[in-house]
């Protein structure tokens, strides 16, 4: 069954499943509160992204976030949101599975994955960091990224400076 035909709740439950593998524990009104996005585009299996936040304030972000196998979470990138402000820093330490992100710099030949095929043309970062469990990698500020779950999915902690992600901005047109 792909992912698009489940319910919210149907998925929020399987993402909770991904976080246990990581020792990940929510309460059942946490579990509720996990945000399944798809970006708009309803091709869940292929493109989203499953997050639980546990904190977001004027100072700092701590959340988990799951990709269910060969997941991408389009490309994109945290700008400066006020004056002074050089746009969201955040690291990403994988706790289960395998995350193939994607930043600018210089291309990697022969990576280990791709972007689907049909929206290979929004996908410009291919510059490739493997992460594996206990791996962490910190994205500057205002940098383009996008990452993919290998085969068994992956659970990763991101932590940040304050999450503003309404105004992120997406090279993929449909986002």
């Amino acid at each position: 069954m792909s992912l698009q035909e489940l319910s919210e709740r149907e998925v929020q439950r399987k993402t909770n499943e991904y976080f246990q593998m990581a020792d990940v524990i929510l309460s059942d009104e946490e579990i509720q509160s996990i945000q399944v996005n798809d970006f708009g585009l309803n091709r869940l299996d292929e493109l989203g992204l499953q997050l639980f936040v546990y904190i977001n304030t004027d100072r700092y972000c701590a959340k988990e976030w799951v990709l269910f196998p060969r997941q991408t979470c389009p490309e994109h990138l945290h700008p400066p949101v006020t004056e002074g402000d050089p746009g969201k820093e955040e690291t990403f330490r994988v706790k289960f599975g395998t995350v193939y992100l994607y930043v600018e710099g210089e291309p990697t030949e022969n990576p280990k994955t791709e972007p689907p095929e049909e929206d290979k043309e929004h996908f410009t970062a291919a510059h490739e960091v493997i992460l594996t469990a206990g791996d962490q990698y910190t994205i500057p500020p205002n940098t383009r990224h996008w990452f993919q779950a290998g085969e068994a999915g992956a659970v990763t902690a991101e932590y940040s400076s304050p999450s503003t992600d309404d105004y992120d901005i997406f090279t993929h047109s449909d986002i």
